[in-house]
């Protein structure tokens, strides 16, 4: 475990960590190559403005050590938001040192602190057994549901 790890907004300085958080992500779970030129727009947007959600950053000794982004979706069922953790990344020398677990505490302690906000939810890659094992330790659980999707374009 690692110590007083800061977790904060994500920030413009934080733009070069999080595009490469991204690719490596993308290239890591799903074999994809993204564009790092798109992925950039789409993290700078996010960061400019909150209609679309926040990142948080892990950072210690003044290191982005891991990063995750919040979207929101509106449940009508429950008049409230649910969280969607996406991008959840950690460089791999830090892995399993307590990053991803203070990350998700600090995002869920913010969530419960904001009103309207109904629960945290995320998707995992099937073959990601390592990552499903930590959200079930952290208390998240499988739900009845499956995504589906049918890309548009990957540039919007």
């Amino acid at each position: 475990m690692i110590n007083h790890i800061i977790i904060r907004l994500g920030e413009m300085s934080d733009l070069s960590s999080l595009v490469d958080f991204n690719v490596a992500m993308a290239k890591e779970t799903e074999n994809i190559d993204l564009d790092p030129e798109i992925v950039a727009h789409g993290v700078k947007t996010v960061i400019m403005g909150s209609v679309h959600g926040f990142y948080m950053v892990a950072e210690y000794e003044e290191q982005v050590l891991g990063s995750l982004l919040v979207t929101f979706e509106w449940s009508d069922w429950r008049s409230a938001r649910f969280w969607w953790i996406q991008s959840v990344y950690v460089r791999p020398e830090f892995r399993k040192l307590g990053v991803y677990r203070t990350l998700y505490a600090h995002t869920k302690v913010l969530a419960k602190q904001q009103p309207g906000v109904c629960g945290l939810r995320l998707y995992a890659e099937r073959s990601n057994e390592q990552a499903q094992k930590t959200y079930t330790q952290l208390g998240m659980h499988k739900t009845g549901y499956e995504v589906f999707e049918e890309a548009i374009s990957m540039e919007g």
